[in-house]
C-alpha cells in the first residue's frame, strides 16, 4: 500500500517510552504511518488541527487535560475524529465516561502489541473496539446508581480523611448533610463505610489517587 493511503496514526502519550513503542511500532506496518506525537492535550489538539489523522491513540492521564476532555474538545470541532483511548484506567466510571465522550475504542495498556494495530485498523474502518475485559468492566456500571458531582466532592475529602464537620466547613453546608451525602453514597456503592467506599470509588475509577 503506498503511504499516501496510509492509515495516518496521532500518538497522544506524556510518557515518552510509550510513544516510542507506538512510533517503533507503526514503523513496521506497510498501512500506517506515525502523523505526529504529543505528550499535552493542548499540544495533540494542536497536532490534530495540523493533520487531522485517522485514528487517534489518546491516553486519558495527560499533565494538562484529562483524555476524556481532550476527546470532547477534538469531536467538538472534528465529529469524524476517530479516537481510541489506550490507558491503564480500567475503572467501569473512566471506561463509561470515555464512551460517552465519543471514543470508538478502550484498550488497556497491557495489551499485546498485535492487538493494539488491530484496533487501529478496526477503528479506521468505522468499527468499535471493546475487548470483553473492558465490556465486562462496563457492564458492571449500568445497574450501579451514579454519584451526583457533590457526592464525588464529598467523598474525596473523605478519602483524605476529613470528618463530615471539617467537610461541612469546607464546603460551606451542615454537618448534617454531609452525613447524609456519606449515607447516600455507601448506598449507592453498596459498602460498608467509608473506607470501604473510598476502595469501590477507586477501583471503579470515580476517585483517581
Amino acid at each position: 500500500m503506498e503511504n499516501s493511503q496510509a492509515i495516518r496514526v496521532l500518538c497522544v502519550d506524556d510518557h515518552p517510552l510509550v510513544r516510542k513503542g507506538i512510533a517503533s511500532l507503526i514503523s513496521t506496518e506497510a498501512d500506517m504511518v506515525l502523523a505526529g506525537e504529543a505528550s499535552t492535550g493542548h499540544e495533540a489538539m494542536e497536532l490534530f488541527r495540523r493533520f487531522e489523522p485517522d485514528v487517534t491513540l489518546m491516553d486519558l492521564r495527560l499533565p494538562d487535560l484529562d483524555g476524556v476532555t481532550l476527546t470532547r474538545m477534538i469531536r467538538q470541532e472534528f465529529p469524524e475524529a476517530r479516537i481510541l483511548a489506550l490507558t491503564s484506567y480500567d475503572g467501569d466510571q473512566d471506561i463509561y465516561a470515555a464512551i460517552e465522550a465519543g471514543v470508538r475504542g478502550y484498550l488497556l495498556k497491557e495489551v499485546v502489541h498485535t492487538e493494539v494495530l488491530r484496533a487501529i485498523r478496526a477503528v479506521h474502518a468505522g468499527k468499535r473496539v471493546l475487548p470483553p475485559d473492558v465490556l465486562e468492566r462496563l457492564s458492571e456500571h449500568f445497574p450501579q446508581i451514579a454519584l451526583t458531582p457533590r457526592e464525588v466532592e464529598v467523598l474525596a475529602f473523605v478519602a483524605q480523611g476529613f470528618a463530615n464537620k471539617d467537610i461541612a466547613s469546607r464546603l460551606g453546608t451542615a454537618s448534617g448533610t454531609i452525613k447524609m451525602h456519606v449515607q447516600n453514597i455507601l448506598g449507592k456503592l453498596g459498602a460498608s463505610d467509608r473506607t470501604h467506599a473510598v476502595t469501590i470509588a477507586i477501583q471503579r475509577g470515580i476517585l483517581h489517587v
